[in-house]
C-alpha cells in the first residue's frame, strides 16, 4: 500500500502541472484561421466572418475573391477578388475578431473563398470555402508539377529617381532577386505576379513574364522592371508571386515631386503678374489724354512751341522792387505825364494850355 501511494505522487504532480499551466495562446498552437455563418448566400446578403489565431492588434482586409480554393489560394490575385466591397477590421487582444461582409460576386467564376489577410506587419492569411448564389462555376486551371520555385536570396530595388521623377514622372525600379527549382521537372518561360501596395491598400497585381529555362536544382538571377504611375510619392510595398504564393516582399519610399509643387508656385505667381501689366498697358493705351496747356484743345496737349500770352498775364516774373514801382501806362511815358510836375508832384493846368484856351473859347 505504501508502495502504491509513493508511485501515486508523481502522477498526481504531472496532472496538477498539467491544470495549473498557462494555456497557450491560439497563435502560437497553430495557424490563423477563419470560419463561416453560412457556407453559401447571394448577391446583396452578408456573412459573418469570424477569426481566431491572429496576432493581436493586427488589421486585416476582408474579401470575397473567385477562381480559388483553400489548398491553391487566390489565383490571380486580389484582381479575382471583389475589392470595393472589402471589409477592414482589427484583431482583438487575443488575436480574433467577427465582423459582417457583404456578398458580392468576384471578377472571376466560383469557386469562391473569403479571403483574409494581414495589411501590414508579417504576412499571414487564410480562406474559407464560400459559395455565391447564382454566380458561375468554371473549373480550375489545372496545376503544373514537378517544378517549384523558391528565393535563394533577399530582394532588392535597383535605381534611382531622376530629375524628371522629380518634375512627376513614374519612378521605376528593378526588382532583383536569386530563385532556385527545388522541384523535379524544369520550370520553362516563368510568369511572375507583381504586385505593388500603397500604405495599407491591398496590391494592384500584374503578370509579367521572365523568359529562360530553370532546371532543377538550378538558380538564376531574376531581373523584373517595377513602374509605378505618375507624381506617385509615399510608402509602398513590392511584392512578387508566383504560383499563387508570396516569394518576396520589398518596401520602396518614394519622394515626393516638390517640382511640381514649385511649378505650381511660380504658375500662381508669374500668371495674376503678367495678367496684370497687361491689363494696366491696354489701360493706358485706351484712357483719354488730358491737356498740359491752355492753348490746347480738350484732350489734346498744346503744339510743342506755342505760347499764348494774355494782356493781363506778365511774361516774366516780378521781383518785390518792381512791385513797388507804379506801372507808366503804354501811351505815356514818364516826362509826358500830365499829371506830373518837375518836381513829380501833380499841378493845375496852365491857363496858355490848350485845354484852357478851349474852354474860354466856348464860354
Amino acid at each position: 500500500m505504501r508502495a502504491a501511494a509513493l508511485g501515486a505522487v508523481p502522477a498526481l504532480v504531472l496532472v496538477l502541472s498539467a491544470v495549473l499551466a498557462p494555456v497557450a495562446p491560439a497563435s502560437a498552437a497553430g495557424k490563423p484561421g477563419v470560419t463561416l455563418s453560412r457556407s453559401e448566400a447571394g448577391s446583396g446578403g452578408s456573412v459573418t466572418v469570424t477569426g481566431s489565431g491572429w496576432r493581436p492588434g493586427t488589421l486585416l482586409m476582408m474579401l470575397i475573391c473567385g477562381r480559388s480554393v483553400p489548398s491553391r489560394g487566390v489565383i490571380g490575385g486580389t484582381n479575382s477578388c471583389a475589392n470595393a466591397d472589402g471589409r477592414a477590421v482589427t484583431t482583438d487582444a487575443k488575436g480574433g475578431f467577427s465582423k459582417k461582409l457583404p456578398v458580392t460576386e468576384p471578377p472571376e467564376p466560383c469557386p469562391c473563398v473569403v479571403h483574409v489577410a494581414t495589411v501590414t506587419g508579417e504576412k499571414a492569411e487564410a480562406d474559407a470555402v464560400f459559395m455565391v448564389a447564382g454566380h458561375p462555376v468554371e473549373p480550375l486551371p489545372k496545376e503544373e508539377g514537378g517544378g517549384r520555385i523558391s528565393v535563394l536570396t533577399d530582394t532588392r530595388l535597383d535605381g534611382s529617381s531622376g530629375l524628371l521623377t522629380w518634375f512627376g514622372s513614374p519612378p521605376s525600379r528593378t526588382l532583383v532577386l536569386t530563385v532556385g527549382n527545388v522541384g523535379t521537372a524544369p520550370v520553362r518561360n516563368p510568369v511572375f505576379q507583381v504586385g505593388t501596395a500603397h500604405g495599407v491598400f491591398a496590391p494592384q497585381w500584374e503578370e509579367q513574364q521572365w523568359r529562360g529555362t530553370i532546371e532543377p536544382g538550378r538558380k538564376a538571377r531574376i531581373r523584373i522592371p517595377v513602374e509605378l504611375s505618375a507624381g506617385a510619392h509615399g510608402d509602398y510595398t513590392v511584392s512578387l508571386k508566383y504560383g499563387g504564393k508570396v516569394l518576396a516582399e520589398q518596401p520602396w519610399g518614394v519622394g515626393r515631386p516638390w517640382g511640381v509643387t514649385v511649378f505650381w508656385v511660380l504658375l500662381c505667381v508669374v500668371v495674376p503678374a503678367a495678367v496684370f501689366r497687361i491689363g494696366m498697358a491696354v489701360v493706358d493705351r485706351v484712357r483719354p489724354r488730358r491737356s498740359t496747356g491752355r492753348a490746347g484743345h480738350r484732350g489734346r496737349p498744346a503744339p510743342a512751341g506755342l505760347t499764348l500770352r494774355l494782356p493781363w498775364s506778365d511774361p516774366a516774373p516780378r521781383t518785390p522792387a518792381d512791385a513797388s514801382a507804379s506801372p507808366a501806362l503804354p501811351w505815356f511815358t514818364p516826362d509826358d505825364d500830365p499829371g506830373t510836375g518837375t518836381n513829380g508832384q501833380l499841378s493845375a493846368p496852365h491857363e496858355n494850355g490848350p485845354t484852357t484856351q478851349t474852354r474860354k473859347g466856348h464860354a
